[in-house]
């Protein structure tokens, strides 16, 4: 398992185009409104033949690690690969239709976005689904911004939102942003939320629950119709994030366990673009009660084509126009193409395809029985196994959460990868534990970046050669 990858400076045949001598162009800029500090008469490029630039790129592509590269195994990110059909799909020429055409004009359009509404509402178990919200946050954001205007307009002041204490970051910072006080709810020794602890939480103050079902180590809430129970009895709903929907596909919905909103990740789910800051979608699906209060406009069918509304008590907007539209036209093409059985199947494979991994590695793995992911214990220090794993040519999971479980490894291989790519992953686990702490703590040696400063390069991105140089 050698495994190297592309470097800017492994010898004097890497050419660097930024170094490259370049040329001095002429720019027209005669009678330009610009102010003149916004304008040049001179632009310097570098002065390339098309096999340098085409080679400057492949090395860039080299120098880094994606799905196309092999398995992306992070914990509840579902790193599933993405079918290029979808990108042919979104090309398409009747796809780029400008937001502000008449609505005659755009049938197709339209049609597309109630189908997909229709879809996604029938694979959740909802009534309704807005495609407005930009990603899985920002679902999150407005299913709790529709759970509130639901509660105002019931003249109820309730000011908490519950959340276990293995919820995905984006929960708590959700339920906060809407104006609520977040309440923590600890987890039971089986992984699974504590009853007991939630009858104790729940009060007249309790907006909503936020779950995901399976939960964050992989464990499905066998109680979720209990947990409902009690949600419902004290007036607040429940709210359930789409995170581990790729768990479920054609076997469980959550409106039939009592989830009376939910976020659709689509880009974990439904296999369009994830990663690299968008673009992406995260619509949201609602009950009977709450849909009067999804954001405007939404799209219906009527005898002589499709139309916008708004509904009764809408909350507005919160994206301009369809979404982030052709990103939806690519989780249509996806659902499409699968239909029910293909997306059962996927998720019977994503299921089997953790418990297969799992079978294979020598690791603990605490809590059980999962599903479409789990999380196993290093034994040591996480991130510095997660390193040595990129020696071997593999990306490694998810570390150090949830906190359940010590020097968490959080795996999710996604239905997507063969036995084969699986046997790989799964010996880059054992070398990589087998290593000695001196090999650990050196690692990464054969990536084009070796140990970065993750807290630094977050809060100080430097995004482009000319930031590096400066």
């Amino acid at each position: 398992m050698n495994y190297d990858q592309a470097r800017w400076t492994e010898g004097e045949e890497v050419y660097e185009p930024h170094l490259a001598e370049k040329r001095s162009t002429e720019v027209a800029v005669a009678d330009s409104p610009l102010p003149d500090d916004l304008t040049r008469d001179e632009l310097d490029l570098p002065d390339l033949s098309e096999p340098e630039l085409a080679r400057h790129y492949t090395r860039l592509s080299q120098m880094s690690y994606g799905v196309e590269s092999g398995p992306i195994p992070l914990g509840s990110c579902t790193m599933k690969y993405n079918p290029t059909f979808t990108e042919d799909v979104a090309a398409l020429p009747g796809a780029g239709t400008h937001p502000d055409r008449s609505e005659g004009t755009v049938q197709g359009s339209l049609e597309l976005r109630y189908r997909l509404q229709e879809y996604l509402a029938a694979i959740g178990g909802m009534e309704s689904v807005t495609l407005q919200p930009p990603a899985g946050a920002a679902g999150e954001f407005t299913g709790i911004l529709v759970a509130k205007a639901y509660h105002e307009h019931h003249d109820e002041e309730r000011s908490e939102i519950i959340v276990p204490e293995s919820a995905h970051g984006t929960n708590f910072a959700s339920a906060a942003l809407a104006g609520y006080d977040v309440v923590e709810l600890p987890s039971a020794e089986d992984g699974r939320v504590d009853v007991e602890a939630l009858r104790a939480a729940v009060s007249e103050d309790t907006a909503a629950l936020m779950l995901t079902n399976p939960n964050t180590l992989g464990l499905f809430e066998r109680d979720i119709e209990e947990i409902a129970e009690v949600v419902h009895e004290a007036g607040g709903l429940l709210y359930y994030d789409g995170a581990n929907l790729n768990a479920l596909l054609g076997r469980a919905r959550p409106g039939d366990m009592g989830f009376d909103v939910m976020h659709y990740n689509v880009h974990k789910t439904f296999a369009t673009p994830h990663g690299g800051g968008g673009p992406g979608a995260g619509p949201v699906g609602v009950s009977e009660a709450l849909a009067p209060f999804l954001p405007t406009p939404q799209v219906r069918a009527t005898d002589s084509g499709y139309e916008t509304f708004e509904p009764e008590r809408t909350i507005g907007k919160v994206h301009g126009f369809a979404g982030n539209w052709l990103v939806l036209v690519k989780t249509y093409a996806y659902i499409a193409r699968l239909g029910d059985a293909g997306l059962a199947d996927a998720s019977a494979k994503a299921v089997l395809n953790a418990n297969y991994l799992a079978s294979r590695i020598d690791y603990e793995i605490p809590f059980s029985p999962f599903h479409h992911e789990f999380v196993a214990s290093a034994g040591r220090d996480a991130a510095d196994v997660a390193r040595r794993m990129l020696d071997y040519g593999v990306h490694p999971p998810t570390t150090k959460w949830p906190e359940a479980v010590d020097e968490a490894l959080m795996t999710e291989p996604t239905e997507a990868e063969t036995r084969d790519s699986l046997d790989h992953l799964a010996r880059a686990f054992d070398r990589a534990a087998a290593d000695s702490d001196a090999d650990l703590e050196a690692a990464p040696e054969r990536t084009a970046a070796r140990r970065i400063d993750q807290a630094s390069a977050a809060r100080n991105p430097r995004l482009s050669w000319q930031a590096l140089d400066e």
